[in-house]
């Protein structure tokens, strides 16, 4: 009855918008009556969208970076935000979006990098995809524990989830078939059933503008098509600018701009078929840092004799090795117990460090490394300061000059690498700073606004 009279209302033009949102309302009492249940007593909707890399100031200094952003800007009077989240170690997007929803630290939720530690290369560049790889509860586990439904869009380390609607971020070959994978490993049918409406969907490594765009539309279908109660959205092409063209880039810009239309757009989805009862978070991963240098330390261990590599230049054993992400390198002892191998790795970093033009900014040893929850196979951590990147090639300089561009990975300590929150919805107060926040508070807090139990968070509920 309803589609009818919308159609005949589209037809005719008897109807004007106000008339139409009085007609919505109407048939929202109604379903909800149908059910026994009142608008109270139905559970919030929480939206939760990730922009990876997006640091704070390019929305709280929006002015000053020129960044129109006027669907982000609202967040700021509308609803709390932080100043700045201080991230994990490493600041990278797959143990920082496992945080997010679990509210730990990575030694504790078991994703450890992005890509998994693979000194010989047999796993072929292969990434912490798979959630069972997750050892705690997450914000989809509390909401299911709830007998509410969940939806998520390429968020990493989902294949294999427990969610109600997923599409994961997977790929493997970069190829044509990455896309048959994808459906593979996505709820049965799903994507099929929504490209079938929307046209092509762009998963997997698909960094684009474009595909940020595609991941919005099928977003709002999913609200619109399957009602859950939590969806996850994650969006990637402003890191990927940031990356080859760094931070505040005029293309970085035009990218955010982009993405600011996005979530306009999702905001008013969510909001007009949760009417009062709907939460929108923005959150990041990590903020980004320009680049313009490189350390290579592969060179040095190789020099050393702590990688052994054959005539065709691959690795063939170790006793010591790097485990670069981006700002940053873990050490990796193969025998963590082998003193020998341990001083002589101490002292070749000690050498390294010693001098500025390396641009090492700290080293940490493996029992302050893992007091702060990172890299448990670990046995030193290597933090490079602003302006530099690390190196992954046996061969080549140790150090070197780069293109500009930007990285993160680094230490959290560094205010340039620090993420973004940003939430609206019932009862939050509009217009508060929450100031710098820790990244593992996000998910109790949010969990506690949408009235789901995550006593396994160690963060702090930041509202109340």
């Amino acid at each position: 009855m309803l589609l009818h009279t919308m159609k005949n209302c589209k037809r005719t033009r008897i109807f004007r918008w106000p008339q139409l949102t009085l007609l919505f309302g109407f048939a929202a009492i109604f379903f909800l009556a149908a059910n026994g249940l009142t608008q109270e007593q139905t559970p919030p909707l929480l939206v939760m969208i990730s922009v990876d890399g997006m640091r704070p100031d390019y929305i709280t200094e929006a002015d000053a970076h020129g960044t129109k952003v006027p669907n982000l800007r609202r967040f700021l009077k509308e609803g709390t935000y932080a100043e700045g989240v201080v991230g994990i170690v490493p600041t990278v997007t797959y143990p920082s979006h496992t945080t997010l929803v679990t509210g730990v630290w990575p030694a504790k939720h078991g994703i450890f990098a992005n890509t998994t530690f693979d000194p010989l290369q047999h796993n072929q560049m292969g990434w912490y995809w798979y959630t069972e790889d997750i050892r705690v509860p997450t914000l989809w586990d509390a909401a299911a524990r709830a007998g509410r439904t969940t939806a998520s869009l390429q968020w990493p380390v989902t294949v294999g989830a427990h969610i109600t609607w997923n599409i994961p971020e997977f790929w493997r070959a970069s190829t044509p078939d990455d896309a048959k994978l994808l459906r593979a490993v996505s709820t049965r049918g799903l994507l099929l059933e929504a490209m079938a409406e929307l046209g092509e969907y762009h998963g997997g490594i698909d960094t684009s503008a474009e595909a940020d765009e595609s991941r919005g539309r099928f977003t709002e279908w999913i609200l619109e098509k399957k009602h859950p109660g939590l969806l996850t959205l994650h969006l990637s092409s402003l890191d990927h600018i940031e990356h080859e063209t760094g931070p505040f880039s005029p293309e970085s810009i035009a990218v955010l701009e982009s993405i600011d239309a996005t979530i306009g757009k999702i905001r008013a989805t969510a909001e007009r078929l949760a009417p009062g009862r709907a939460y929108v978070a923005v959150v990041s991963d990590h903020g980004f840092v320009r680049t313009e240098s490189q350390l290579n330390l592969f060179p040095s261990f190789r020099d050393a004799k702590l990688i052994t590599v054959n005539e065709k230049g691959q690795i063939t054993d170790w006793k010591a090795i790097p485990w670069p992400t981006g700002g940053s390198a873990a050490i990796v002892l193969k025998d963590p117990n082998d003193t020998t191998t341990l001083s002589e790795v101490r002292e070749l970093l000690r050498k390294v460090a010693s001098d500025p033009a390396n641009g090492i900014d700290r080293i940490l040893e493996a029992e302050e490394l893992h007091k702060r929850g990172g890299y448990p196979p670990a046995s030193f951590f290597v933090g490079l300061q602003p302006g530099w990147r690390t190196g992954s090639t046996l061969d080549g300089p140790v150090l070197s000059k780069i293109r500009v561009g930007g990285t993160h990975g680094a230490l959290p300590d560094l205010p340039d690498l620090r993420a973004a929150f940003f939430l609206v919805g019932p009862g939050v107060p509009r217009g508060r700073s929450l100031g710098v926040i820790d990244m593992r508070d996000v998910a109790p807090t949010l969990a506690h606004e949408v009235g789901l139990s995550l006593p396994s968070a160690d963060g702090k509920i930041l509202l109340p």
